[in-house]
């Protein structure tokens, strides 16, 4: 059985388009019709129903999605077993988003190696769909999202709170009144944006969106710019003078969720998570010790976006 062909067809599943999935996969559309369709003409059933609404599975193509989790699970497990190098016993593939690597993940790697000499790591990134869908697969057996989906065979726990602040690449800057033409809004999904409509409307259209996460650091502190960033990402930036907390200004908590196997390996399960939990441990005093900054130069109480 041909994997690329499997995947082709979860993906479809997963989209409920062809154009999605083309999209995804950075294929053609013709290139995913053509690969379901090999698939169909194997198995001699449709596994969907065409339409311009997009495709849905038929009661073939549900029974098989079983079947093709178990196959692309067995695959990954088989690839990773394989591809262990010499000298080390066991395997562990971790996904992250970009924002959660630089800190956090980065930081989990190292403490892994450090409690596990014999464990061979393989990280990957990406966006949640993607890591969502790694997870499933097994390509990932461990991930660290902001917006994790519930799926059969994942465990979601939460690891932390993430805050995120307003910062400014200038000192003493107000952002009732400073910030016309140079605020920058990133966009930390739907929640964020209800409430940053509801509590900042003057900075809610600025006319330029960044979907980039904690990467919009870059952008402000080259520039000149304020946006709203991670607390703990941005504290190496705050600490070298390169950006500057924005007194007063509204905050934003921002859940961060560790998302597992359910068949990963107990033992080896165990070890990362309390090797997460280290870290997170020590994330937490850095982020701690970013708002008692900006709690000391504000003079009001900080107000939460999304509350009261």
């Amino acid at each position: 059985m041909d994997i690329t062909l499997i995947r082709t067809f979860l993906e479809v599943a997963a989209t409920g388009s062809f154009v999605n999935a083309a999209d995804r996969l950075y294929v053609t559309q013709s290139a995913v019709s053509l690969r379901v369709q090999r698939l169909e003409d194997s198995l001699g059933r449709a596994l969907f129903t065409r339409s311009k609404a997009g495709a849905e599975m038929t009661a073939a193509g549900r029974e098989f999605e079983r079947y093709a989790l178990s196959l692309i699970k067995i695959w990954e497990e088989a690839r990773q077993q394989v591809a262990i190098p010499e000298g080390f016993t066991e395997s562990l593939s971790i996904g992250a988003q970009y924002s959660l690597w630089p800190r956090l993940g980065f930081r989990w790697i190292d403490a892994l190696r450090a409690a596990r000499p014999s464990l061979n790591i393989r990280a990957e990134l990406g966006m949640p769909d993607r890591l969502t869908r790694f997870l499933i697969e097994g390509v990932v057996q461990a991930g660290l999202l902001y917006t994790p989906q519930l799926r059969p065979g994942l465990a979601v726990e939460k690891l932390m709170e993430e805050e995120l602040l307003l910062v400014a690449a200038w000192p003493d800057a107000d952002y009732e009144t400073d910030l016309a033409g140079r605020y920058a809004f990133v966009d930390w999904g739907p929640e964020f944006v209800m409430a940053h409509a509801l509590h900042l409307p003057e900075l809610t259209n600025p006319g330029l969106t960044l979907s980039l996460g904690a990467l919009g650091a870059d952008y402000i502190r080259n520039r000149g710019m304020a946006a709203y960033l991670p607390a703990r990402y941005v504290k190496r930036f705050l600490d070298s003078g390169e950006l500057h907390l924005v007194p007063d200004a509204p905050i934003f908590p921002y859940p961060v969720w560790a998302v597992w196997r359910e068949d990963l390996d107990h033992d080896l399960r165990q070890v990362a998570a309390q090797a997460l939990r280290n870290v997170v441990s020590a994330l937490s005093a850095d982020q701690h010790k970013v708002r008692t900054d900006l709690d000391n130069l504000s003079e009001d109480e900080i107000e939460v976006l999304g509350q009261a």
